[in-house]
């Protein structure tokens, strides 16, 4: 029989060698309820032999009514220290420093907080001091995210940090089982595996798809939190129902306005292409598009190229190979090789990628420009926008870049993101910002 250390904290349906489990699904009325996505399930969802089952999350492994679910309550088998776990040489800005303090007294009073912090303020690193002090106390802590990239990248940069804390890394299709271990860095989705787990949480990219439209994800953070437990936000554009408790003064919030490095954004500049869409159907791009696309060629200018759909990738890798440009290589969130893509983007072994919104967060590449094609269309909100354009300039030695969309016509979400970007520093000049 394995570990105990197996079902610390989470929930299962493998018997442990003792313990009783509780029912997978619960009667609700004439339906039925998963006790580990707490969805309803429908009437109609059943296997041929008449066994209701929950398809909300079949992913993790199907729970019917005949399945148990199996806990060990967490223990925290974590040694207390009286130093300072922190192994990171780094330092931070004077305002970094400000809202790490923050962050730090709101996790000692265990209050829910969201830390609303614009793209390449350092948002990791703001939190290392608290993250440190809640690891010295033995606590179990969780850092989650609704993007697999953003969990990749993440890991290391912890490992890092925090070189003599037990960490694991949990995600869909993982080549690695599961470990007991005081810092999980996972997708919020390996959350639904927990129950009253972590003492902290903090969810990264609060405000990315899929957890902001996901009330089942949204309700796996309240359930892998202990019940004495809080949890850390962050993001660099929360929606409007973070804004909302935000005003009402019912989540405590630490604004960081301006760069770790003390630059501006970059504001996004508009190139108006008429009819794009239809020139894209006849295997055509733009005449300036490609002579963007060449210049950051000749120039040596690493760049992504952010394009609207996944069908959208191929045939712009098409129309450009028709203009000679052969470099191409696309990415999009089913592509098997998509960490593979990212790393060599990376360690510019390629110039540019052809990418949809699911790099538009999260990743960080040292020295890239953004184009932006078809950014009048629906996909790109005015958070995606901003997002994107905070991929540029985040490296102290490169802190500036071009951000360019090309549409039809500006868009509400276009106008909305220049606005906001445009706040965002007028708000840091008052801190110092400037441009370079």
């Amino acid at each position: 029989m394995l570990s105990e250390k197996k079902w610390f904290g989470r929930q299962i349906s493998e018997p442990p060698s003792h313990g009783a489990g509780r029912p997978a699904l619960v009667p609700v009325g004439t339906e039925w309820c998963c006790q580990r996505c707490h969805q309803r399930v429908r009437s109609t969802d059943r296997l041929a032999n008449g066994t209701s089952y929950c398809r909300h999350c079949l992913q993790m492994g199907r729970l019917t009514t005949r399945d148990k679910l199996y806990t060990i309550p967490e223990p925290n088998r974590f040694s207390h220290r009286a130093a300072a776990t922190l192994s990171w040489l780094g330092t931070l800005s004077p305002q970094q420093q400000q809202a790490a303090q923050a962050v730090l007294q709101h996790l000692q009073r265990r209050q829910n907080h969201l830390l609303w912090a614009v793209t390449g303020a350092g948002k990791t690193e703001i939190t290392f001091p608290a993250l440190a002090w809640a690891l010295a106390k033995g606590w179990r802590i969780a850092w989650c995210s609704p993007r697999v990239d953003v969990c990749l990248e993440l890991a290391p940069r912890l490992r890092q940090a925090f070189a003599t804390t037990s960490q694991v890394l949990l995600y869909g299709g993982q080549p690695l089982p599961y470990i007991y271990c005081q810092l999980t860095v996972c997708t919020t989705h390996q959350l639904l595996r927990f129950q009253e787990a972590f003492d902290w949480i903090i969810v990264d990219e609060v405000d990315a798809f899929p957890l902001r439209s996901s009330p089942m994800l949204q309700m796996a953070i309240q359930h892998a939190q202990k019940a004495t437990g809080s949890h850390l936000l962050l993001t660099a554009t929360p929606g409007p129902e973070l804004q909302r408790l935000v005003r009402r003064r019912a989540l405590a919030v630490t604004y960081v306005p301006l760069r770790y490095h003390c630059v501006l954004l970059p504001q996004i500049h508009v190139q108006i292409v008429w009819h794009w869409r239809q020139r894209l159907e006849n295997g055509r791009l733009p005449a300036k598009l490609v002579r963007h696309v060449q210049r950051y060629l000749a120039d040596g200018q690493p760049f992504l190229l952010f394009v609207p759909h996944v069908a959208d990738l191929r045939p712009i890798q098409l129309a450009l190979a028709r203009v000679g440009i052969l470099e191409a290589v696309t990415v999009h969130a089913g592509d098997p090789k998509r960490q593979e893509k990212v790393l060599a983007m990376r360690g510019q072994r390629i110039p540019f990628l052809i990418t949809t919104t699911i790099l538009e967060r999260g990743v960080t590449f040292a020295n890239v420009a953004v184009i932006i094609f078809g950014g009048d269309d629906g996909v790109f909100s005015t958070a995606a926008l901003v997002q994107i354009a905070g991929r540029v300039g985040r490296s102290a030695q490169f802190p500036t870049g071009e951000v360019t969309c090309y549409c039809h016509s500006q868009t509400r979400a276009v106008l909305a993101a220049q606005r906001m970007i445009a706040q965002l520093n007028q708000q840091g000049k008052r801190l110092g910002g400037r441009i370079r």
